[in-house]
């Protein structure tokens, strides 16, 4: 059991790091590692995730706050159409078998890694200028965000790789203030989803404060690291490994006759896609570092 708890509580960590350098992706990883580690129901592993995520987020909001980082009118309203959108979620998660619960959990899992392995195409058509600082429109803040809220708190994921694109692509705000906004929006969705959980879902308190303490360990850890590990490599690789995460929920689930097939599906759709981005996307992700090589022998040495 104390081998299981300091396994755990070193997963955690791995929570905090990504929520402190990539803005998200701590439920993605919170799940999994309480149901498959620690041993959690499927429904307490969604609830204690959207706590540990909350808090850690909101802890994580502060030194965003204080480098000005935060646009509290767009994170304030967004998050409270989100607490709607993700009680409505958490009262009916709570009512939805664990298995269906989890298949759907993996499913997003998927759709997360090919979001993060896409990127992020730069917001204001490409036309190199600069996003801007800025209050989004209400009614968008709303829509978005109740839609976001319910996909929370139903499977306890989505958060930050789903707020920060709908921050930054639709709405047109920096990248730095989608990402420090969105850690308003996620801790208060999160608590209004665990709410609508805590109704019919009991948890084991002691080790999840214990995850969550970790876990923020790991944020403030982040937060240092986020400004010297290049963005694009981490979200590639993070992109890789919650693909991987998402494969094993979702075969798992499956029937035993099922999984290879699963697993083989996966690995060729993840073939065929990297392929398709290689030969035919100019702009392709894959080959940026091919790109960035071939420019910098091209240009002259100084003399």
């Amino acid at each position: 059991m104390t081998m299981t708890l300091f396994l755990v509580l070193a997963l955690s960590v791995v929570i905090g790091l990504s929520l402190g350098v990539l803005g998200g992706g701590g439920s993605i990883l919170t799940v999994p590692i309480l149901v498959y580690v620690a041993g959690f129901e499927a429904k307490e592993a969604i609830a204690a995730s959207l706590f540990v995520v909350g808090v850690t987020s909101a802890v994580s909001v502060i030194s965003h706050a204080r480098g000005g980082r935060v646009m509290w009118r767009t994170g304030l309203i967004f998050g409270a159409a989100g607490m709607a959108g993700a009680f409505v979620g958490g009262l009916l998660g709570g009512r939805i078998p664990g298995q269906i619960l989890l298949i759907a959990f993996a499913l997003m899992m998927v759709a997360t890694s090919v979001a993060m392995l896409r990127g992020r195409k730069k917001a204001g058509g490409g036309d190199g200028a600069e996003p801007v600082k800025h209050e989004l429109p209400l009614g968008r803040v709303l829509l978005d965000g109740a839609v976001v809220g319910l996909v929370t708190g139903l499977v306890g994921a989505g958060g930050g790789f789903l707020v920060v694109p709908a921050l930054a692509l639709l709405g047109g705000l920096p990248m730095s203030v989608a990402v420090g906004t969105s850690l308003v929006v996620i801790a208060m969705k999160s608590f209004a989803g665990l709410a609508g959980y805590l109704t019919t879902v009991h948890l084991d308190w002691g080790l999840t404060l214990a995850v969550t303490a970790a876990a923020i360990v790991g944020t403030l850890v982040g937060s240092k690291l986020a400004g010297r590990i290049p963005e694009a490599a981490l979200r590639k690789a993070f992109g890789w490994f919650v693909l991987a995460m998402g494969t094993f929920v979702l075969t798992q689930q499956a029937p035993e006759e099922l999984r290879w097939i699963i697993v083989a599906g996966v690995a060729a759709l993840a073939v065929t896609a990297a392929g398709i981005c290689w030969f035919f996307v100019n702009s392709c992700p894959l080959r940026k570092n091919d790109r960035n090589s071939a420019h910098r022998s091209g240009q002259p040495s100084p003399a």
